[in-house]
């Protein structure tokens, strides 16, 4: 099963536990997420659909560069992780 982790900077606002989700995609293994914390969602994702600008996504340590792939195919033991991604000089 996927396993999907959201770091400690946006469970300040939302609490959700790591979630395990039987997920061929990741947009299978967010709405397993949702079920659990549908708060969070507007934190993770825009009105599009989309990774928000200043939040990171990690399948298996490797950063998700296109914010919109949320079609991308995951494997029964793969991990990800959802992070606040920071930004400034």
């Amino acid at each position: 099963m996927v396993r999907l982790e959201f770091a400690p900077s946006l469970q300040r606002y939302v609490p959700c536990p790591p979630v395990q989700a039987q997920a061929t995609c990741l947009r299978e293994a967010m709405s397993e997420a949702w079920k659990i914390a549908p708060a969070l969602r507007p934190y993770v994702l825009d009105e599009q659909g989309r990774v928000r600008r200043h939040v990171a996504v990690f399948i298996n340590g490797q950063m998700l560069h296109d914010r919109s792939d949320l079609a991308r195919p995951l494997a029964a033991t793969d991990s990800v992780y959802v992070a606040q991604a920071l930004s400034g000089g």
